[in-house]
């Protein structure tokens, strides 16, 4: 005979499956202006810069404004439910294109600027998506759900591309077809929010304990270990992805192989997301992050061994694997290291430190890739290495975890 918590479990995971299937596809429809803009934003910005060590700034911008906004986003979806944050992040990512299509038709790059930090709004919206996920589930579903908005991201990956093909090229202006589109995608995804069945987030009582701050979040063992591994993880997957084209052509190969790569990175990155859930709930956090960490490791050693095609592809490849499991298995243990009431500051906090380390990551890679030697080979043995240190840092971080007193994540 079942119990009452087993059919209210199996309630809420319905719920929580509808939910799902709406940030996937909000994951796939709206988030493709993310390749899209990733592809062209740095061939508009080296079309309007007067330097062209400025070129990839506006992609830069786009990671500090997701940067800057989670810390406010993230509380006021713990005040007003997520469903007007996700409208706000579709708000900015319309707004964001458009002012950078505007830019391309004056010939500004400072407008560019602009409106590739206000399309940052929405790259920080999107972040959360992965968090509500878990709003609605049980804690055996929370690490599926996580997975499966994850694995939206394969389905944007393909159609941003293939969309960016055909209106790139379609006004006289290059690129100001993507920025056009991107409004489209932005206008038409918001739809979906309003079929999301969220809570609403619940007042606090008067006797209810007292929230902990951010300070005291970072105190707490698992928050800090989940941030630390979701930091690096993200960070150092932005670091060498960002080298690579370089280093391909740097090395002989045609552009056509280094896309060719990247493709093959985006694939590894989130194909895992459809059974990385189950491994997380098979043999818990801890492990998959460690399993995480430990193939982005063997991807720094396969690129240190040479500047093959091989060594390319397999570097890479392990590199999206190293990031699924690593980045999925963090969210999974902050989602279960704080309280309802503690979400917003929780979230935004993390997405915060996350896409600081992101955007340096992003700014150091063409300067390790470009100024660390006298040859292509030499700047990417540079990137490699410098993913050493962090490493070590994460994984030191779920060593002490191991250490400390066992509790539940």
């Amino acid at each position: 005979m079942s119990s009452a918590p087993d059919t209210l479990a199996r309630t809420d995971d319905r719920r929580a499956i509808r939910n799902v299937a709406i940030l996937v596809a909000a994951q796939a429809i709206i988030g493709a202006q993310m390749p899209m803009i990733f592809v062209i934003g740095g061939l508009a910005g080296g079309m309007l810069a007067t330097n062209p060590c400025l070129a990839t700034l506006p992609i830069s911008l786009i990671v500090f404004g997701s940067m800057t906004t989670a810390p406010w986003l993230s509380p006021l979806m713990q005040r007003h439910g997520r469903r007007a944050g996700f409208v706000i992040g579709a708000a900015g990512g319309a707004i964001g294109a458009a002012v950078s299509a505007w830019g391309l038709y004056t010939g500004s790059f400072a407008i560019l600027l602009v409106g590739s930090y206000l399309t940052g709004i929405y790259m920080s919206a999107q972040g959360f998506y992965r968090f509500a996920a878990t709003d609605t589930a049980s804690e055996a579903f929370r690490p599926k759900a996580i997975s499966y908005v994850m694995a939206g991201g394969l389905v944007s990956a393909i159609i941003g591309p293939q969309l960016n093909k055909m209106v790139q090229e379609a006004f006289v202006v290059p690129f100001l077809g993507s920025y056009v589109a991107v409004i489209g995608l932005n206008l038409l995804g918001v739809l979906l929010f309003f079929g999301l069945d969220l809570p609403r987030p619940a007042q606090p009582l008067p006797d209810a304990p007292r929230a902990r701050t951010r300070i005291e979040l970072l105190r707490d063992p698992t928050v800090l270990t989940a941030i630390i591994c979701a930091m690096v993880s993200y960070a150092l997957m932005n670091l060498v992805m960002t080298s690579t084209p370089l280093a391909v052509v740097g090395c002989g190969f045609s552009t056509g192989r280094a896309n060719d790569i990247v493709s093959a990175h985006v694939l590894a990155m989130f194909i895992p997301s459809f059974f990385t859930g189950h491994l997380i709930a098979r043999f818990g956090t801890q492990r998959i992050i460690a399993t995480g960490l430990a193939i982005l490791a063997i991807a720094g050693v396969v690129a240190l061994s040479g500047v093959t095609l091989g060594n390319f592809f397999g570097a890479l490849i392990l590199l999206g694997i190293g990031w699924n499991f690593g980045f999925i298995g963090a969210t999974t243990m902050l989602a279960g290291a704080h309280s309802q009431d503690e979400r917003g500051v929780a979230q935004g906090l993390n997405d915060m430190i996350v896409f600081g380390c992101v955007t340096f990551a992003s700014l150091a890679s063409g300067g390790l890739m470009n100024c660390s030697g006298g040859s292509p080979q030499e700047g990417w043995t540079a990137v490699n290495l410098a993913m050493l240190p962090f490493l070590a840092l994460a994984g030191g971080a779920l060593i002490w975890m191991a250490l400390r007193p066992r509790q539940t994540i």
